[in-house]
């Protein structure tokens, strides 16, 4: 039985404690909210002075908790296991969007002194508009991703290679690395896509065209991190499977998948010109396990799945991430001056701070070198710019400030990226 510590989200957790805000814990299901929870956190507050009955914990997913979900007798319920004697009760509510009117219930939770508070759920209906109005400067998010090739690899480890081919393969699920087997990953990854996820999203958005949905998430799982736009999808359905759907319908299912944590967008940005660009933009998976699961396990691109990668550990990390477009004017064979549009694979922020990062899968030759370096140098500001390659290479800086480094060292360095900040 492997155990993952989730430090991270821990540490995120610890200095959040006792700030008079709530705890909101998002993520997609079985990404390891609950353990994060009720165990990790659970075992830090009663290590460090808390007594067992000043923790109330409910699932609120579970049958037997069925009648809680009502929100008054969810109040009176935590009311009843407290009492005014100036100490801290810290209540833990897992899938709280369960509860009927669960906005009130929080704020009422939020008006007793005594109660540190800490919830988690499943979609972002806790991102809806009016969580975000009811809740602002009042809520605290701490999103909680599948495991980090860190996080697997060290507890895992042996050989880097043979983890990395199981890592993305398999995705990052803590339950899926239980499984000894690539049949029962294969299961399991199946049977939660399909009859969690997809069923999760058909049934609480009421979907008439659920076969729709499925082909729509197939297409995105197909071609991750290629640009795209609803209309061009739309057309897709038309002349490949000959079905009708609207971009409109497209951009609906597209948010579904979202507030399911299922995908993420990427939005393209214009570097020299300082402005989102609408056209078009690229969808990642939170988990690559699931992503598989999409295609049935058929389509393993190594060069796709390691951008995926790189995207969900940014992410992870905690910082913004867009894709970028830069304008060139290059000589042509003739010798004309033409305009070219690079694409800047990640743009990612912190703040005020900025790291331009692609991602290469191979750079075996001075021509490809210089192929991954051209987007970069076609960029005028001062933010540092970085290149992941695929390959076992040392890093090395070059003349123009690039930094090149592998992917292990990469993933395997929390300081990776936080180190080019403010340089």
């Amino acid at each position: 039985m492997y155990y993952f510590h989730r430090q991270r989200y821990l540490d995120k957790l610890v200095e959040s404690r006792g700030n008079g805000l709530v705890k909101i814990v998002t993520g997609g299901r079985r990404c390891g909210k609950s353990f994060l929870l009720f165990d990790i956190f659970h075992n830090y507050l009663v290590k460090h002075g808390v007594h067992e009955n000043h923790i109330i914990e409910l699932s609120l997913d579970d049958r037997k908790n069925r009648s809680l979900r009502n929100p008054d007798m969810l109040l009176e319920y935590i009311d009843k296991k407290t009492s005014a004697d100036g100490s801290t009760y810290y209540v833990v509510l897992d899938e709280v969007q369960l509860v009927d009117d669960f906005v009130e219930v929080l704020l009422s939770l939020m008006h007793t002194r005594y109660l540190d508070v800490y919830v988690s759920g499943s979609n972002s209906k806790f991102l809806s508009k009016d969580v975000v109005t009811e809740f602002r400067g009042r809520g605290d998010e701490i999103r909680v991703w599948p495991l980090s090739f860190m996080e697997y690899y060290e507890v895992i480890g042996g050989d880097r290679s043979i983890a990395w081919n199981e890592y993305y393969t398999f995705g990052g699920l803590p339950q899926v690395v239980q499984f000894e087997s690539a049949t029962k990953k294969m299961e399991y990854l199946v049977n939660l896509y399909e009859l969690t996820y997809l069923h999760d999203v058909i049934e609480r958005n009421h979907l008439r065209n659920p076969d729709g949905l499925r082909q729509l998430t197939q297409i995105l799982a197909s071609a991750v991190g290629t640009s795209t736009n609803p209309k061009r999808i739309s057309n897709t359905f038309q002349s490949v499977e000959g079905i009708s759907i609207i971009g409109k319908t497209i951009k609906e299912y597209i948010d579904y998948l979202q507030d399911a944590f299922l995908i993420e967008e990427a939005q393209r940005y214009d570097v020299k010109g300082r402005k989102y660009i609408g056209t078009e933009n690229k969808y990642y998976f939170s988990d690559l396990g699931l992503r598989a699961a999409a295609l049935n396990f058929r389509q393993q691109e190594e060069t796709h799945i390691m951008e995926n990668i790189i995207y969900n550990e940014l992410r992870s990390r905690g910082y913004r991430v867009d894709v970028g477009l830069v304008e060139t004017w290059e000589r042509n064979e003739q010798g004309r001056n033409v305009r070219k549009r690079l694409e800047v694979d990640f743009v990612v922020n912190h703040g005020p701070e900025r790291v331009y990062i692609q991602s290469a899968f191979r750079m075996s030759t001075s021509e490809k070198e210089s192929q991954e370096q051209r987007p970069l140098s076609g960029i005028n500001d001062n933010f540092r710019k970085m290149i992941v390659v695929g390959d076992n290479i040392m890093r090395k800086v070059n003349e123009k400030g690039i930094v090149t480094m592998s992917l292990f060292d990469f993933l395997l360095d929390h300081n990776s990226v936080s180190s080019l900040f403010g340089k």
